[in-house]
């Protein structure tokens, strides 16, 4: 369903079904249907609308309880005492950042997902709000690495949004709308769309919570990295935690001047509001402490595709013992401007990451890193049953364990060279494991997962 907009502030409220977050679609509430029911139905299905104060601040404090009681009690804000002045702040200050990132449409898509899918103009989306690129205009594609085949990997229309046949008009790009709820469920306006400080990069000292099953190389001059990355609906066992599989190009000295640039899927509750495998970008340049972000939500990557939607959901996704799917992505710095270009898929550009927002990516990465990450905050004193992957173990092998294929490197001369040295690391593999290939078809590969909590891993 599509709806052209001429007016974002005069977006009328669109009747859609309710997002499915933290309980199967169609489950509802038992007993006799409340005012709190009411609200709560509405705040998952509303696109931003300007509503009086005291009214739209009684709406998003009701969401906010009912949302983290949803999610199995964790945070359960119905017992905390409640201060009106600091939420109608917080309220004041969402709304403040809503308006910044979520640019006018000029057509609006709603998603079966519960998406919103709005068409921004090229020129006004959020990359050019940074005094860097302002009156500035997306850069014509740049030469691709040598080497790279277009022709064996699928298509655009992979996320649950396009799927319905709408499309975005040329000139204009898809961006998935930030609902309220989505900032409600963020630590604070500020951290919105940023990793936390502890998510870093694997390094072997690192015991954090987050857990790693990776292919890496290093100590050479990186200029790109290209993989097929297998995708699944990983289950989680609590929805503060996240199941990712991505790329990293990193350089620096892994403490406060890490630079990295970041693409794959990810599932994350608190990012998105529900469990879909979800295509992402990141970025930082200061070990996620005060730069970068996800997909479109700050001033950084400049998106130049008008079909793919960064942050939507992924469709199809593989399943056990049955049909398999995975995306193709490339990264890689262009010779003569010096950006990172990321490319999905049959020749498919993206966009790029501007070189001046970077120190050590400035010049070349000195690591590359893929595979498979999850969060175990281990809340009910054991460790968590969060999937990676597939939720199988590596030796299961082909249609049973996630996988990465095909993985390559950009040298200095823009050529895309298969890997020589590539070295696999789980740092938790009773939990989550991974073993390492080279054959004619795949080339370098991996398979990589685990389910988590099990007799081997209390």
């Amino acid at each position: 369903m599509a709806v052209d907009v001429f007016s974002w502030t005069k977006s009328k409220a669109r009747k859609t079904k309710p997002r499915c977050v933290g309980h199967k679609c169609g489950q509802t509430h038992t007993g006799k249907r409340s005012f709190l029911n009411v609200d709560f139905s509405f705040c998952f299905i509303s696109p931003i609308i300007f509503f009086p104060v005291h009214f739209l601040f009684v709406v998003s404090t009701l969401c906010h309880v009912v949302h983290s009681s949803e999610f199995g009690g964790h945070h359960v804000l119905a017992n905390q005492t409640f201060h009106p002045n600091e939420e109608l702040q917080k309220l004041n200050a969402i709304r403040n950042h809503l308006q910044q990132i979520n640019k006018p449409a000029v057509k609006t898509i709603l998603s079966p997902d519960g998406d919103v899918i709005d068409c921004v103009m090229t020129h006004m989306q959020v990359a050019f709000d940074h005094p860097l690129l302002k009156g500035h205009k997306p850069l014509d594609p740049p030469e691709r690495p040598r080497g790279h085949n277009q022709m064996d990997d699928l298509g655009e229309n992979f996320q649950l949004w396009s799927l319905s046949g709408e499309s975005c008009p040329e000139g204009t790009i898809p961006v998935r709308r930030t609902m309220e709820q989505d900032m409600l469920r963020a630590n604070s306006v500020q951290r919105f769309g940023r990793k936390k400080i502890i998510n870093r990069v694997r390094r072997d000292t690192s015991d954090d919570g987050h857990e790693h099953a990776i292919g890496y190389v290093t100590g050479d001059m990186y200029y790109g990295a290209k993989a097929s990355i297998n995708v699944w609906a990983p289950r989680l066992e609590n929805p503060h935690e996240f199941s990712l599989s991505q790329m990293w190009v990193i350089s620096g000295s892994f403490g406060n001047d890490l630079n990295t640039i970041e693409a794959g899927w990810q599932v994350s509750p608190d990012l998105y509001g529900d469990s879909y495998p979800r295509f992402f970008t990141y970025w930082t340049t200061d070990e996620y402490h005060a730069t970068g972000c996800y997909n479109l939500l700050c001033s950084g990557f400049v998106q130049t595709n008008s079909k793919i939607a960064i942050g939507a959901a992924i469709s199809p996704t593989s399943s056990y013992s049955g049909g398999q799917f995975d995306i193709s992505l490339l990264i890689w710095k262009d010779p003569k401007h010096g950006n990172w270009w990321l490319e999905f898929g049959s020749g498919t550009l993206v966009g790029y990451w501007p070189s001046f927002l970077f120190t050590h990516l400035g010049d070349h990465a000195s690591m590359i890193q893929f595979g498979g990450e999850v969060v175990n905050l281990g809340s009910s004193g054991s460790h968590t049953s969060t999937q990676m992957g597939s939720g199988h173990f590596a030796e299961e092998g082909f249609a049973k364990a996630s996988y990465f294929r095909n993985i390559q490197v950009v040298d200095w001369d823009n050529n895309l060279i298969p890997l020589s040295n590539l070295k696999v690391l789980a740092d938790h593999p009773n939990c989550y494991d991974i073993q390492g290939g080279v054959n004619n078809a795949w080339g370098n590969y991996f398979y990589y997962g685990g389910p988590g909590r099990n007799v081997k891993c209390p």
